[in-house]
């Protein structure tokens, strides 16, 4: 199983220094995917959990392929209504030829309604627009000729029953985000039952977790996977690996902006679930 990090590209802390920090901190660590977020207009309801300034995903990771060799790069998620579909194509195909194939596209229909209204796209056509622009990219992407050979993997982010048919029919990956672990554990029943009623392939699952590091254990039903001791986010990462997921992103932001001021802590936390997670593969 891969583990992935996310990338705070937002926040008073955020410029291009503690960015390439960052990614070369995660990538020194051992893990093997870098993803970053993704906001276009920061409108009031954007700038309340992800103030300004926030680093455009495609610009960003473009830059960071430069700055890195190994590990992959993608987005949780790029908000799939907000660019045309022909130039999130275009975008996300030069990005992973200038990158050596790293690139995953993790997709989602978004959830602010001030920055829908401020790009003029309606909000309540979203999921339609959504499906629409993934068939679009995929069209495009069959166009060898323009846009390259290699299939870039596309993840489809939603906790919801719309975002896991969506994941069925039009992704390679389910990539739902911080969720309980009895969530997750009837989520993964949930997706092959779709797979089966549409009769279609089961995707792979790439679910994005929490990493909050305490040192005491977190108790009671709203405890989020990847919450808690050592041992509970190892149980946790153990427990997904049995239940199928091919790849498990780790998010250590837990909400306050101020939080990118001092990155170290979340340093911290991925250094010491590094340790462990290659303790254990050495062993």
């Amino acid at each position: 199983m891969k583990i992935g990090v996310n990338v705070l590209n937002f926040g008073p802390g955020t410029d291009p220094g503690v960015l390439l920090d960052w990614a070369r901190t995660v990538e020194g660590l051992g893990f093997d995917l870098l993803m970053v977020s993704d906001h276009v207009a920061i409108t009031p309801d954007v700038a309340e959990r992800y103030p300004a300034p926030f680093y455009e995903p495609f610009t960003t990771l473009a830059w960071l392929a430069g700055q890195t060799t190994r590990i992959r790069l993608g987005t949780t998620v790029l908000i799939a209504p907000y660019r045309h579909p022909l130039l999130t194509a275009r975008m996300a195909a030069n990005l992973d030829a200038l990158s050596g194939g790293r690139l995953v596209l993790g997709v989602g229909v978004g959830w602010a309604r001030q920055e829908f209204a401020a790009l003029g796209i309606p909000f309540e056509r979203r999921g339609r627009l959504t499906d629409d622009h993934l068939r679009d990219i995929r069209a495009a992407w069959a166009d060898t000729a323009a846009y390259g050979e290699r299939r870039i993997p596309v993840w489809v982010g939603g906790n919801s029953d719309a975002g896991l048919r969506r994941a069925v029919r039009l992704g390679d990956a389910w990539h739902p985000l911080r969720c309980t672990m009895p969530w997750l554990r009837e989520a993964a029943l949930r997706l092959r039952e779709s797979a089966e009623e549409l009769r279609l392939p089961v995707p792979a699952w790439a679910p994005r977790i929490a990493l909050r590091l305490t040192p005491a254990p977190v108790t009671g039903p709203d405890r989020l996977a990847g919450e808690g001791t050592l041992e509970q986010i190892l149980g946790d990462l153990d427990d997904l690996r049995r239940l199928g997921a091919e790849t498990v992103v780790l998010d250590p932001y837990q909400g306050d902006p101020r939080e990118t001021c001092h990155p170290q802590t979340a340093w911290r936390a991925l250094a010491t679930v590094a340790a462990h997670l290659h303790g254990t593969e050495r062993s």
